[in-house]
């Protein structure tokens, strides 16, 4: 059988892209709001042409409700908007904020001050994949977490950023509510079965090895968008047969796991692709080298304002959940953008 993919492109936002809609020269992207005039075919990896989406061949719009279609409500959280997901690491050695939240208070406080900020999600790790960290065990990842994440879950929807099965379950037992795994639920074999029996939420991520100390050498593609899309196609179908229902999973590319900074660029320039998987799309590119090479800015903690412009980026081409360091500057970003958007603001904003 054949290997089919719809690209959306002539992407359209704001009121553009509802009269567009409205006058049938457009569809909308995973829902809307925005929307797409032109479809890239590709089969078994070749081009096929680009056509106007009123006018596809026969026999591929079995394709559009995957790619037009809203995805459910991930984790109960709103899905007219992007959301905020704030990255907390609880590691002594992450490439950004190692060692900056590895006291318990301190992690806490941080917590709170990003969902004050206007953080959706609170993504916690215990295990920094920068290239050449060492790999820690459930055991001590678990010691790491299970403070943090108790007291947090009372007041937040918590993800936990783990590639370990054990760990899943401690932390789904504390009160997280999302698994959030960079190996897309390969590294452990008990891993799919703790997230189908505590009908949790799940990031499947592309890895291209998933040996820590390998994976960012493993740069070799035919087509890196085609091919990090085939794996997430892929992953999802598999955690679907084995319960895990499509509506609970996103999907993320990886960025700099893997890929070079032209390769992630197109991954961000070709995005829309995700879309076909019919899962949210997570983008997280904050403070990552990926940024720090295209502005020039050699500490990570320096990197925002790039950050907040890949963010932005990200969530004009559908991400629908955006990882990020710099919570209010990126929920600042994403109201002003939207509002531009719109056309209009949606509440007065204050004096000055």
């Amino acid at each position: 059988m054949a290997e089919r993919w719809l690209e959306p492109l002539g992407l359209l936002h704001g009121p553009a892209a509802f009269h567009a809609v409205r006058a049938g020269h457009a569809l909308p992207l995973a829902g809307g709001p925005a929307s797409f005039s032109l479809l890239r075919l590709i089969e078994d990896g070749r081009e096929e042409g680009i056509h106007p989406v009123s006018r596809l061949p026969e026999g591929w719009d079995e394709l559009l409700p995957a790619l037009t279609r809203r995805p459910l409500p991930f984790a109960g959280l709103p899905h007219d908007r992007p959301l905020v997901m704030g990255i907390l690491n609880v590691t002594p050695d992450s490439f950004s904020d190692g060692g900056k939240y590895a006291d318990v208070k301190a992690a806490v406080a941080a917590g709170h001050a990003m969902l004050e900020a206007g953080a959706d999600i609170l993504d916690i790790g215990g295990e920094s994949t920068r290239p050449g960290a060492a790999a820690v065990t459930a055991e001590e990842e678990i010691a790491r977490l299970l403070p943090v994440v108790r007291q947090l879950a009372t007041a937040a929807v918590v993800s936990v950023d783990t590639r370990y099965a054990a760990t899943m379950q401690a932390v789904l037992d504390a009160g997280a509510e999302i698994v959030n795994d960079i190996s897309a639920l390969r590294q452990d074999a008990k891993s799919v079965r703790v997230v189908q029996e505590a009908r949790a939420p799940v990031v499947l991520m592309h890895m291209p090895a998933l040996e820590l100390r390998r994976m960012h050498e493993a740069t070799d593609y035919d087509d890196v968008v085609l091919d990090v899309a085939r794996f997430l196609r892929q992953r999802v179908e598999t955690a679907e047969a084995l319960g895990i229902p499509r509506g609970r999973i996103a999907v993320d590319p990886g960025l700099g796991f893997g890929k070079t900074r032209e390769q992630d660029l197109m991954l961000l320039n070709r995005l829309p692709l995700l879309a076909g998987i019919g899962c949210r799309v997570l983008v997280g590119a904050s403070r990552k080298r990926l940024v720090g090479s295209v502005t020039g800015v050699g500490r990570p903690a320096d990197r925002v304002a790039g950050s907040v412009a890949v963010a932005l980026a990200a969530a004009a081409a559908g991400a629908s959940i955006l990882r990020v360091h710099d919570v209010a500057e990126t929920v600042q970003a994403l109201r002003m953008w939207q509002a531009c958007a719109d056309g209009a603001v949606s509440q007065p904003a204050e004096a000055g």
